[in-house]
């Protein structure tokens, strides 16, 4: 059992202490520290600034006069509200799928999904720089947890080709962001597909931070490469781009129904309130608009900016750009140098990142201004210690 006193010292030398802050997040992009601060706000994955947009807020607070505060039941007592499924269905006809579940969080997704698919006789084979809800799911599935260097397809066709030599018939699911959290680089998507079909394993793709953002019409990277029908689980969160909370699969009609059976994150919890159901699903019906596609171009043209001002032109369209530092101590004192310059950028450390890649993680979103963005890369650009990892 932890020594309380001990491991919060140790925390605070290795420079790894973290405290909550009060930090009000404000429309168009700004915050407002609990001193009176306000700075641009470029640690939000509010990628297209929908948290604030009118329609959403307006679904919430019709929601809530007719139907209350809260669910007041697991999704399969009486918690299932027609928002829920209306969401469900939106979310089923952007991805092109037959079905979608929801759930309360991205993480709550990730532990019922994996777990529902796999099981001790099976593989999970994961990117190495996979989230750590990921990481969790596959833990808690019992299924061996393997992993593949980083985006490395030879790498994962020699993970593919040990296990089927080892079992012919054994279960494997490849799993892997479509972009990665903490660096902003995308998956070869493209060349996952054709090895896990070459390999008869199933794929989970977590569009986290593509949904919304990516595509015509926003359903995420699966899209604008046009794979979607090839990939057999596509997940996601309403968190980000949608601008509400929640987590959810999209996939065949009988996954749909094995998660409503067998995911504990699901079956055991309160379902989340039909207000942000209501919410999430103006978020959807905003994403695929034509006022979806603007936002998304917008999105486009400030990190494209961005890459610009860093020296990076023709980097792939990510919201993130992580400045990676290295030390702790040196990461946070970047942090504290740009948030005197105007921009809130808290610093990211281990666990989240390996060791010695403490770093900035910037996000760019419709909400910025062209002229924040250039002055960012002006700053960024003489940043001590730090360098660029994209």
């Amino acid at each position: 059992m932890k020594n309380p006193e001990q491991f919060l010292s140790e925390l605070k030398s290795a420079g790894l202490l973290r405290v909550l802050r009060d930090v009000e997040c404000l429309p168009g992009g700004m915050a407002r520290l609990a001193d009176g601060r306000e700075a641009v706000n470029l640690a939000s994955n509010d990628y297209l600034g929908l948290a604030h947009h009118p329609s959403l807020a307006e679904a919430f607070s019709r929601a809530v006069r007719d139907e209350g505060a809260g669910a007041m039941a697991s999704r399969l007592v009486t918690g299932t509200r027609r928002a829920h499924s209306c969401l469900e269905e939106a979310l089923a006809a952007l991805k092109g799928t037959e079905a979608a579940v929801s759930f309360s969080s991205g993480y709550a997704t990730s532990l019922g999904v994996i777990a529902s698919i796999a099981d001790r006789e099976d593989t999970v084979l994961m990117d190495k720089l996979s989230h750590a809800s990921l990481i969790d799911g596959a833990r808690l599935s019992g299924a061996r947890l393997s992993t593949f260097l980083h985006n490395d397809m030879e790498s994962l066709r020699k993970k593919l080709q040990h296990l089927r030599d080892a079992n012919p018939s054994g279960g494997i699911l490849v799993v892997t962001e479509s972009v990665f959290s903490m660096d902003g680089d995308r998956a070869p998507l493209r060349e996952i597909v054709r090895l896990k079909d070459e390999f008869g394993a199933l794929l989970l793709v977590d569009e986290a931070h593509g949904f919304g953002v990516l595509g015509e019409h926003g359903a995420g990277l699966a899209e604008e490469l046009g794979v979607s029908s090839r990939i057999d689980f596509q997940m996601g969160t309403l968190s980000k781009a949608a601008g509400v909370s929640g987590g959810y699969v999209a996939c065949s009609r009988a996954w749909a129904d094995v998660m409503v059976n067998s995911a504990r994150s699901l079956i055991y919890s309160t379902a989340p309130p039909p207000a942000l159901a209501a919410a999430a699903l103006a978020a959807v019906e905003v994403i695929r608009s034509g006022e979806g596609k603007e936002l998304r171009r917008r999105v486009s043209v400030l990190a494209n900016s961005l890459s610009a001002a860093l020296g990076m032109p023709g980097r792939p369209v990510s919201s993130i750009f992580p400045v990676v530092v290295g030390e702790n101590d040196a990461a946070l004192a970047a942090a504290d140098a740009l948030l005197e310059q105007g921009f809130l950028a808290p610093a990211i450390r281990y666990p989240t990142v390996p060791r010695g890649t403490a770093r900035l993680r910037i996000t760019v979103t419709a909400a910025h201004e062209s002229g924040w963005i250039r002055k960012l890369g002006q700053i960024l650009e003489f940043l001590p210690h730090g360098k660029w990892n994209c």
